[in-house]
């Protein structure tokens, strides 16, 4: 349901997109004026791929993750330093589902059932992140841009203060995550709306994994270091 809504708003966007992008008309409304006012607002939606970088304490085989696609959403402030630089604050809900699947080699002399090779780590995270958007000139009714900056989320499914962990079925992450992120995309200027497709990647800074009891834990024994990084597909309109 989520894809066939974003899917009809794409189908939307880009009829108004054939009307009006590409001619050599520069839109002339109160569009235009978006891009000198210091403070602006908007909303997106858009997908994410979430997956996680392992180091290892031993040279056993690699966990796989298993991805899945999700869903996010979010607002935007926008304050404007000059004609190629402006700072946002875009803070978002991102819904996300990865699969761990453990080698059995991770088991050895433990016995073990085929669902304990497995761990759904499901993943809500209220992510806030300060950028940088450097833009080009706009050049008719485009006007691309790279962005990077720093962010921080806060994983509600993060199951950090729970008691139970991996012997009991319960995979831990921390709470907090630091992120670096840099991306690209561009303004497109339609009649009534700035609309902005662009793509980003993020990328942990701090350790996300909660150790289980057991030092010598089949499932997080020989992690030394567990952190996120995924891909963001952002529409935006402003």
């Amino acid at each position: 349901m989520k894809r066939i809504v974003l899917i009809l708003i794409i189908l939307f966007v880009f009829q108004d997109l054939s009307a009006q992008m590409f001619t050599k008309e520069r839109v002339t409304n109160s569009v235009d004026n978006i891009d000198k006012k210091f403070l602006t607002w908007g909303y997106f939606i858009g997908f994410n791929q979430y997956d996680f970088n392992f180091d290892y304490n031993q040279n056993l085989e690699d966990i796989q993750v298993e991805t899945a696609g999700g869903f996010h959403l979010g607002l935007i402030g926008d304050m404007r330093i000059n004609d190629y630089l402006n700072l946002r604050l875009e803070p978002g809900v991102f819904f996300t589902t990865r699969t761990l699947q453990y080698d059995e080699s991770y088991f050895n002399g433990v016995e073990f059932n085929d669902s304990d090779l497995f761990r759904e780590v499901k993943s809500t995270y209220v992510h806030i992140p300060l950028l940088l958007k450097v833009s080009t000139k706009r050049i008719n009714n485009f006007k691309p841009f790279v962005i990077g900056g720093i962010s921080t989320a806060l994983n509600l499914s993060s199951n950090q203060d729970n008691p139970n962990d991996n012997s009991s079925g319960e995979f831990r992450m921390t709470k907090n995550s630091y992120f670096y992120e840099i991306g690209f995309g561009i303004d497109l200027y339609l009649l009534y709306f700035k609309f902005t497709p662009s793509i980003r990647g993020i990328f942990a800074i701090n350790d996300e994994n909660i150790r289980d009891a057991d030092p010598n834990s089949p499932w997080t024994g020989n992690i030394s270091k567990m952190q996120t990084r995924g891909l963001f597909i952002n529409l935006t309109f402003q």
